[in-house]
């Protein structure tokens, strides 16, 4: 048996979905005629009280449709300097959006109110117009972290009062909402856009969903068709989105538990430094010379557990929908022997 570490994207769907998936309701979605990708986008938006949702295939593509309609070129984009809307989308802003970035250092991925105000550019024709701030949450490279809400409510102060548009990377949001048991409703009066992916913590195989007001989303959904995103009879994997919307957001409690035990376990092991404060399915630590991540990544392969390296000195574990307590306690025991 191999325990799969690396990403809470390596999933299966469970049979509860599968079962969704084969009994839904399909049509073209580039019409607006598929029934089960309507119901998707519909639920998505009420859930965070915001107007209209739009289906993607993935939340980079979410990020980028929403940075692309927040901007215009020659704009500039503030975000942390570990975001995924920098770090991973291949240098989408630039592409997509021809937009530079200014990038803050945040604790553990997330910035401030204070630091947004700091970074805004003046009125002046040398300077690239500010327009958009991005916040990630739960945040990838800062192992899971959360914000706190009230921080978030200060920066859309700023944000409001110096006529900047908010956008959330929510790739893992619901993450977030379980451990500060906070609701969608909160971050849909907050926001201006978010982005939720459905392929992560909530197990699906497929998507992501973009939120906002009407107007936004009727330009979204014309640059989604720019990039390729319009999809057909994409309705299976919209089925996959709606079960898991309502069968797989409480059970995530779950997996922040299991984070939480193997990061017990690694603490007291002298190749471990650094691990960060495991607040949700992330474990993220810093290997102690003369250890590299490489190596501890193999030692643990060699066991049939597989992590990730994801710098020369760091690993990353997450938790997921397919790691069960007897994975979790192996995975210790394992830990304990290394």
């Amino acid at each position: 048996m191999t325990i799969d570490f690396r990403s809470d994207t390596v999933t299966q769907p469970t049979k509860g979905m599968l079962d969704a998936m084969m009994k839904a309701n399909v049509g073209d979605d580039v019409f607006g005629e598929d029934p089960s990708i309507n119901e998707l986008e519909t639920y998505a938006a009420s859930l965070f009280s915001m107007e209209e949702g739009l289906f993607c295939p993935s939340g980079t593509m979410t990020n980028q449709i929403a940075i692309k309609c927040h901007t215009q070129p020659g704009d500039e984009v503030i975000c942390d300097e570990s975001a995924h809307v920098y770090q991973y989308e291949g240098g989408g802003i630039a592409f997509n959006a021809g937009a530079s970035v200014k990038l803050l250092s945040g604790d553990r991925g997330r910035i401030t109110a204070e630091q947004v105000a700091e970074s805004i550019n003046a009125d002046d024709n040398h300077k690239a117009h500010t327009s958009l701030v991005c916040l990630e949450n739960t945040s990838n490279r800062g192992g899971g972290s959360c914000y706190d809400f009230d921080e978030i409510k200060k920066i859309r102060k700023v944000c409001t009062d110096n006529k900047l548009a908010l956008h959330l990377d929510g790739a893992r949001l619901f993450n977030a909402l379980v451990a500060k048991k906070e609701t969608p409703k909160q971050y849909g009066e907050i926001f201006d856009s978010i982005s939720i992916c459905l392929s992560k913590s909530l197990g699906c195989p497929v998507g992501s969903i973009l939120l906002g007001k009407k107007d936004f989303i009727k330009k979204a959904r014309r640059v989604r068709k720019v990039f390729g995103g319009g999809m057909r009879q994409a309705g299976f994997l919209a089925a996959a989105g709606i079960y898991a919307l309502k069968n797989h957001v409480s059970r995530l409690a779950e997996d922040h538990t299991h984070a939480r035990l193997i990061a017990e376990a690694l603490s007291k092991k002298d190749f471990v430094m650094n691990l960060l404060p495991v607040e949700t399915n992330i474990i993220l630590f810093t290997t102690a010379a003369p250890y590299t991540a490489k190596s501890v990544v193999q030692r643990m392969k060699e066991n049939n557990i597989i992590g990730y390296a994801i710098a020369a000195t760091k690993v990353r574990m997450v938790t997921h929908l397919d790691i069960r307590p007897e994975m979790v306690q192996r995975t210790i025991e394992t830990i304990k022997h290394l």
